[in-house]
């Protein structure tokens, strides 16, 4: 596969245009939250001079919301590979994983175990051990400390008959780290437990296909996909039917807007369209270079049973969100999983260059696997130290520099306390996405050679 447009991708975020103390701004903080394309910011602005208005009303801007709102649903199912009546859109994440953490917790008795990992964000233990208040053990999975790995074997030691729920990350926002979640999920099936994936951080970086993981719930975030703030869950069908969520009265009983307590987030999802609309184009865009036979290849591997490539006119020019892109489903998911394999291609590119550049640096320790062999299995999220200064030091370096990058433990906590990295600074993290170029990691690189 051909490197991606660079050049056409980067027109399309009006935020990477800023200078910081006359430096173009290098945006390393996407696991923090990507940038938007121009089209999200004309999306919202449209909704909220043309649509503002609640649900379910007798006139044109309610009658909107509603058919905006079936869009999102509909967006999200193409991106996910799952069906419309399976998504639940929140806050964020956090909120919807306590929300069916507190669902799930109904029905579990004292003596029940849940499993959670040393390599996870707090998003996806926290919840699960409120539920330590019902008399609910919660064990937690090592980690393989030389790699960040998750250790699978001590996962087969502790999950069995009264494992009722196993929490994962599909891959670690600290130190990129990809899970085998197919594997976990058919393990955790064997002994009758559920699996809710973290995919907050993965979602980005690769294509999804929930159906094919058989996981019983996937949750992300749409600002770190190049969206608005709001949180996505998805949830199989039987499941959103058969737990009770917490909810006022008078709210729907339906699946899935029975899990969506109050009102949601109108002119988040109008952003949220959009940007499922720029992924879409970008699959597009990509599609010319690629030969039929890697493109058949790419579709057929996501079990939909796709043999050709169709995108639709009105996919690339559609500017307001529009219930009818749910007829072209097949399309539009053919599209995403093309641009996502696109994006994952490139930056595992990118993630060897800032390797290979980071591991030459003296002093320098890098978190997470570092063998190009193996990043299949990672992001393009980097975390290090460098010895004699904080995390928190070099980050501030960077800044005036006008590099962003983290620093912290990114609430990944039992990850930085395993590293024993928690009480001095935690981490320095940087995590490309992409719309980063090979010329900002060679800036990178530079800036902390200089800071060495």
């Amino acid at each position: 596969m051909e490197s991606l447009d660079i050049k056409w991708i980067r027109s399309q975020f009006p935020a990477l245009t800023q200078t910081i103390n006359g430096k173009p701004a290098i945006f390393f903080d996407g696991p923090g939250g990507t940038q938007v394309p121009g089209g999200v910011l004309d999306a919202i602005s449209d909704y909220l001079v043309r649509s503002n208005a609640n649900a379910h009303g007798a006139f044109a801007t309610s009658m909107r919301t509603d058919a905006l709102i079936i869009s999102a649903r509909s967006a999200i199912a193409d991106f996910l590979g799952c069906d419309h009546d399976e998504v639940v859109f929140g806050a964020n994440m956090t909120t919807l994983t306590f929300s069916v953490s507190r669902a799930i917790g109904r029905e579990l008795q004292p003596g029940d175990e849940i499993i959670v990992t040393d390599l996870d964000h707090a998003a996806n233990i926290s919840p699960w051990y409120a539920l330590e208040e019902k008399g609910v053990i919660i064990r937690t999975v090592d980690i393989n400390i030389a790699d960040c790995t998750l250790d699978l074997n001590d996962l087969e030691k502790k999950i069995n008959s009264r494992t009722k729920l196993v929490a994962v990350t599909y891959a670690s926002n600290a130190v990129g780290t990809i899970n085998d979640i197919a594997k976990i999920v058919k393990l955790a099936h064997k002994f009758g437990a559920l699996v809710y994936v973290d995919a907050v951080h993965y979602a980005p970086h690769a294509p999804i296909n929930v159906h094919h993981l058989d996981c019983d719930f996937l949750a992300c975030s749409a600002y770190k996909f190049f969206a608005p703030h709001l949180g996505i869950l998805y949830g199989k069908r039987e499941h959103l039917t058969k737990f009770s969520p917490y909810k006022v009265k008078p709210a729907s009983e339906e699946v899935p807007s029975r899990w969506e307590t109050g009102t949601l987030n109108h002119e988040g999802l109008a952003g949220l369209v959009a940007a499922i609309n720029y992924l879409t184009k970008l699959g597009c865009h990509v599609s010319p270079i690629l030969d039929n036979e890697l493109l058949s290849s790419l579709i057929e591997a996501d079990r939909e049973g796709l043999i050709t490539f169709h995108c639709p006119r009105f996919l690339t020019e559609q500017k307001q969100p529009n219930h009818e892109l749910a007829s072209a489903y097949h399309s539009r998911r053919a599209a995403l999983l093309v641009a996502m394999s696109a994006i994952q291609q490139y930056e595992r590119e990118l993630s060897k260059k800032l390797i290979s550049g980071l591991l030459k640096i003296p002093g320098l320790s890098l978190y997470g696997i570092t063998e190009p062999s193996q990043f299949t299995w990672r992001t393009p999220t980097v975390s290090i130290r460098i010895e004699g200064k904080t995390p928190e030091t070099i980050a501030k370096i960077l800044g005036e520099q006008g590099i962003f990058a983290w620093y912290g433990n990114f609430y990944a906590v039992n990850l930085t306390k395993k590293l024993d990295v928690e009480t001095s600074g935690g981490l320095l993290r940087i995590g490309l996405a992409h719309y980063n170029t090979a010329a900002e990691i060679d800036q990178l690189l530079q800036t902390l050679n200089e800071i060495v």
